[in-house]
């Protein structure tokens, strides 16, 4: 089961119950106008452009893993605003931002989503194997938990051996042997305990990843992100969230923690925070490149 599914398993199940879900911010605009709004002030602060963009998806509906391929192991559309889940979310708000125009949005999600070519064998299934250090060596993330921690930051690994992927959520991402990652992955992370100190001082923006104890037979631990929101004096993780909402929503971080905390199943350990980076242009312009040989971003 890629993160998809673990989104949809792990954590958000005691979400209270919620009002009827409305109209999202891309529904109502025509293509014209959706055009213009990806074009406009293109220049801004990455930041801005990521807190404009992903405030257009609020409450839309949760539906697990609708991204795909469009053909092979998983036909889904390769884009869609109308449905996410908690990667296709961060990942398509990802790319809106960064695009100075509506053509490089297709690009820049390809770019994002996968290690080099658009095929399911390629995607970045996993988050410590795959998502992550592919988007760090693209230059478009930068780990910035020890930046906002400091002392309180905690060195995690997750590994991966042969015998991970002998169990049935990991044989359920139907990987071939050779494209099954192993190894040790290292992570800064603030234990949960400690991120509600740190949280004021996050800039909006950043990437929050939720993080639980390391089970060798699960293939990541891994299982949620969102968008922190700084407003009204209060911290909120804007996400895609399933259970009582179902839906894309600002819930105050809070709240989210206190809930998380209580999981005792599959225990919640901490949070790591990524910033994003503009893209270099060969990233949008060229074809794929292979991890690790773009150029580092800007803010």
């Amino acid at each position: 089961m890629s993160l998809w599914g673990i989104c949809a398993l792990a954590l958000l199940s005691q979400t209270p119950a919620a009002p009827p879900v409305r109209e999202n911010g891309w529904s109502a605009l025509t293509p014209e106008q959706r055009a213009a709004l990806i074009a406009d002030q293109a220049e801004s602060p990455l930041s801005e452009r990521l807190l404009g963009m992903s405030e257009k998806f609020l409450n839309t509906p949760y539906v697990l893993s609708p991204l795909g391929e469009g053909q092979g192991v998983d036909p889904d559309p390769t884009f869609r605003l109308d449905a996410v889940d908690c990667l296709t979310f961060v990942e398509e708000t990802l790319a809106l931002g960064m695009a100075h125009g509506e053509p490089e949005v297709p690009a820049l999600l390809e770019r994002i989503r996968y290690a080099s070519t658009p095929t399911y064998e390629d995607r970045n299934h996993l988050m410590e194997a795959q998502w992550l250090p592919n988007n760090i060596k693209k230059g478009l993330l930068v780990d910035v938990t020890r930046k906002y921690a400091k002392a309180d930051t905690v060195t995690v690994t997750k590994t991966l051996t042969a015998h991970t992927w002998q169990s049935r959520s990991s044989m359920a991402l139907q990987l071939p042997r050779e494209r099954q990652p192993v190894g040790t992955f290292t992570l800064d992370m603030i234990p949960l305990e400690k991120v509600l100190e740190h949280a004021r001082g996050v800039a909006s923006g950043t990437i929050l990843v939720v993080m639980r104890e390391d089970l060798p037979l699960k293939a990541t631990r891994i299982t949620h992100l969102g968008f922190v929101v700084q407003k009204k004096k209060r911290t909120y993780l804007r996400h895609a969230s399933r259970g009582g909402y179902n839906r894309v929503v600002d819930e105050d971080l809070e709240t989210f923690l206190a809930r998380n905390a209580r999981y005792d199943k599959w225990r919640v350990t901490g949070v790591s925070l990524f910033e994003a980076r503009r893209p270099p242009p060969a990233l949008v312009s060229q074809p794929a490149a292979a991890p690790g040989s773009a150029a580092v971003g800007t803010p």
